[in-house]
């Protein structure tokens, strides 16, 4: 092998070692982390979070340990600051049932992929089957108002909106991002990330595949630093 194939072969061995490493690293490959899930990363039929049922009102309260009581503490908040009770609309989902409600929705929609994609996950792009997405609503709403653009407007949709951060909770499909997310605006969906990152996404204004990225290139920069460090 000359010199020029021996080098050829080192650089595509430290691209492949690199990459392999950044992957392992990446947030959405860190079950306990922001595991990033959308129609590009998607999550097994097999994935089964471990969830308790959050002492909040509502009907499907289901949440991760972590998310249930970061809910709990910003219901009671929401009465405390605002004077409004939410409530919770459907939370953790396993992939089945996702699968038939993305079937129901093609059906109203008389086969219209596009029209379906826009509002219901595919099973396994579905953050509700990580445990970590609520749908919230406020209980003097009716059922067709909190999941439409009427929650956004009314109180309790603007205190969400204004203060989900400061309990680990983002709005996940905000409008403008929509040809990030891949989802029309749904200002009832909020995603917990815990308040580090929810502070950190809040202040940037930015929607989690973004913010993903920006994670994975300063993890990026931080291997070619303490690469060129240990030369």
């Amino acid at each position: 092998m000359s010199f020029l194939q021996s080098m050829a072969s080192l650089l595509v061995s430290c691209g492949l070692l690199m990459q392999q490493t950044l992957m392992e690293l990446s947030p959405q490959n860190d079950p306990n982390g922001l595991l990033l899930v959308n129609r590009e990363w998607r999550i097994s039929s097999e994935y089964y979070p471990q969830v308790r049922q959050a002492q909040v009102s509502g009907q499907v309260r289901r949440l991760r340990p972590e998310a249930a009581s970061a809910l709990e503490e910003m219901y009671k908040a929401a009465k405390e600051e605002a004077g409004v009770t939410l409530v919770s609309v459907s939370g953790y989902r396993e992939y089945d049932k996702q699968e038939r409600i993305y079937r129901a929705k093609l059906k109203r929609v008389k086969g219209d992929v596009e029209a379906a994609n826009a509002y219901v996950a595919l099973p396994g792009a579905s953050e509700h089957q990580t445990g970590l997405a609520m749908d919230v609503g406020q209980r003097s709403l009716s059922s067709d108002q909190n999941l439409s653009g009427s929650f956004g407007d009314s109180r309790g949709g603007k205190w969400l909106r204004e203060n989900c951060w400061r309990f680990g909770f983002i709005i996940r499909y905000q409008e403008g991002w929509e040809e990030i997310t891949g989802y029309e605006s749904e200002p009832w969906h909020v995603r917990y990330v815990g308040k580090t990152y929810a502070e950190m996404m809040h202040e940037n204004n930015v929607p989690l595949e973004v913010f993903v990225q920006l994670l994975r290139e300063d993890t990026l920069m931080k291997l070619l630093t303490e690469e060129g460090e240990m030369k």
